[in-house]
């Protein structure tokens, strides 16, 4: 599939969920328009069951499947692509199992010069966060508007902004260069469909 240029990135929430329960979340967030979808999850008990149903639900809305860090994964249920982070593996081992018409991303974090190597190794999107406070991502350090701000000066590829994003601050990321927002917790801890039409607003 197609990368999208724009819209909004739902990162699936799996913790004391059932398959069922995020499959079902899913779906309403689909049925809202998001652009891309992101299987993420840290302590999977049936990962192949569960993407392999994710991608079925996502191609049946047009809308591509990434598997978060794991390439093997990514291929046996033939997900569009993968994001690795900065221990994930190299990105050209990614693009070797992958393919070359796989989507695959890289997290950033605040350092444009990773993100410069990334696209000049054939990364799809690149990936900055968290920008605000995030109850997902915690721990992860701080990014700058300044980062967007150079990032979009610089970087063909579409950048992709993280980290407690709402619709409430979403629209200074856009402006500061962001192409893509990334949700995890704006969406799934609340109505995913409602949560996920929200944001609609800021792409228009």
């Amino acid at each position: 599939m197609i990368l999208p240029k724009t819209g909004l990135y739902a990162i699936t929430q799996t913790v004391n969920k059932t398959p069922n329960q995020v499959i079902s979340e899913v779906s309403a967030a689909l049925k809202a328009g998001i652009s891309l979808l992101q299987y993420r999850d840290k302590q999977p008990v049936d990962a192949v069951y569960l993407a392999g149903a994710l991608k079925e639900l996502c191609h049946s809305h047009n809308t591509p499947l990434i598997i978060n860090d794991d390439i093997k994964l990514a291929k046996l249920i033939g997900a569009d692509g993968v994001h690795i982070g900065q221990e994930d593996g190299q990105l050209s081992y990614a693009r070797e199992i992958l393919g070359k018409n796989a989507l695959i991303g890289v997290s950033c974090y605040d350092n444009l010069d990773r993100a410069l190597e990334a696209e000049q190794n054939s990364a799809d999107y690149v990936a900055f966060g968290r920008f605000f406070p995030s109850h997902s991502k915690p721990l992860a350090a701080p990014a700058h508007i300044s980062t967007l701000q150079k990032a979009k000066n610089s970087i063909k590829v579409p950048i992709i902004a993280i980290g407690g994003i709402l619709p409430t601050n979403g629209a200074e990321l856009l402006t500061a260069g962001a192409d893509i927002l990334a949700v995890i917790g704006g969406i799934f801890d609340q109505t995913p469909y409602q949560s996920a039409l929200a944001y609609q607003a800021l792409f228009k």
